[in-house]
């Protein structure tokens, strides 16, 4: 495992720095419901191999490779990956909260 964050000040630094980047709660997110394949991942997520690879590094995601040919790669939540499903709920119902305050305020949906 890599150093979790060797310049964190605290806690919440530390949280914030692990799930860090575009894709990082999307693809857990989508590893939350199920083992995914990374073809899936790759379709749902378009731009994910870095921030999935450093995922994995910090021991929140996964990696199975099966010898088949072609190959098979496998990924799901590790139980310190599964430790972040609380805050991807929070996020997802802040989200829904979001979406909806903006579908009040805007009859067309639409921002700005």
């Amino acid at each position: 495992m890599r150093n979790a964050c060797p310049d964190c000040r605290s806690p919440v630094e530390s949280a914030l720095h692990a799930i860090r980047g575009k894709w990082k709660p999307l693809i857990l997110w989508q590893l939350l419901e199920e083992t995914r394949r990374f073809g899936e991942l790759k379709r749902l997520i378009p731009e994910i191999t870095q921030q999935l690879r450093e995922l994995e590094a910090d021991e929140l995601v996964h990696r199975e490779i099966y010898a088949e040919v072609p190959p098979k790669v496998e990924y799901s939540l590790t139980a310190l990956g599964r430790t972040l499903e609380s805050v991807l709920n929070v996020l997802r119902d802040r989200g829904k909260t979001f979406e909806a305050e903006v579908a009040r305020t805007m009859p067309d949906g639409k921002s700005g």
